[in-house]
């Protein structure tokens, strides 16, 4: 493909968004054809380059999702969930890759965004970096070889911002596990509120106090000021102890992520797809 690939970005005031057009910005390969946000967004009109950091200028913050779609190729989301809704809609009318990197969505708003991919190309992760979801398929193939003495807890440290939990990442992570041990994740999950922390904390220990019953997949979620994203998965059994983590040291692996795999997307047939798939894995 010589041609630049046209990218609309969607919650493009936010930290994710302006990540993106940062990079695009100073890519070869895409042009940012519209930036992206609410309608009652206090950042609309202004420059999308220039919000993010850029020094380039020219495109303006905009609420007009219709006609950015109709002139884009690929549509990354890093917005809200119900405006993902919206434009995973809108995107498969167009016939445009939809990269969603939203979380939070229930299991209906899933089933909607899955009706969606009948008729486009819809990428969808909680978590767009190599790393990470190299990870995921280490956890899976752990968890096969453990028997149910092994205690399992998901723990997660996000930005205070941050609205969901667990992250989208975690319930990834725990999916994983939970296809690793032939069990119904929604049956053994146990999810504790987000912890505030000042504190570095060590993602590899168990959380002392911790009280877990056997079989369970418990989920521990904590929000710390200027973290990134940072997840564990530790398997605890008698007397030894796996500790598996991820640490996100940057937002631009989930940028270059998500711009890897708009470009994935671009001759591929409607459909599902995740960052397993567009990595290969």
């Amino acid at each position: 493909m010589t041609e630049k690939i046209n990218i609309t970005v969607l919650g493009a005031a936010g930290k994710m968004g302006c990540e993106l057009i940062r990079q695009i910005s100073n890519s070869s390969k895409y042009n940012l054809t519209a930036a992206i946000e609410g309608k009652n967004s206090k950042f609309i009109g202004k420059d999308a380059y220039n919000f993010a950091g850029s020094s380039m200028k020219g495109i303006n913050i905009s609420d007009d999702l219709i006609n950015a779609v109709t002139k884009s190729d690929a549509l990354i989301d890093f917005s809200s969930v119900e405006s993902s809704l919206y434009a995973s809609e809108l995107c498969a009318q167009a016939r445009i890759v939809h990269v969603i990197g939203t979380t939070g969505f229930n299991n209906k708003e899933d089933d909607i965004i899955k009706a969606a991919a009948r008729h486009g190309t819809i990428i969808k992760s909680g978590n767009m970096s190599l790393g990470l979801n190299i990870l995921l398929g280490i956890v899976k193939n752990a968890s096969k070889l453990l028997s149910d003495n092994w205690n399992i807890e998901i723990s997660e440290i996000h930005h205070k911002e941050k609205k969901d939990h667990p992250s989208g990442t975690a319930l990834a992570l725990g999916s994983f596990v939970a296809a690793g041990m032939d069990v119904d994740l929604e049956k053994k999950k146990v999810i504790d509120k987000p912890t505030v922390i000042e504190d570095e904390i060590n993602l590899t220990k168990m959380k002392k106090g911790l009280v877990r019953k056997k079989g369970e997949i418990g989920f521990s979620s904590y929000r710390k000021k200027g973290v990134v994203g940072d997840h564990s998965v530790i398997f605890d059994g008698i007397n030894e102890r796996i500790a598996l983590a991820h640490i996100a040291e940057s937002r631009d692996i989930f940028a270059n992520g998500a711009l890897r795999a708009a470009t994935w997307g671009q001759d591929k047939e409607p459909g599902l797809y995740s960052m397993q798939d567009v990595l290969g894995l």
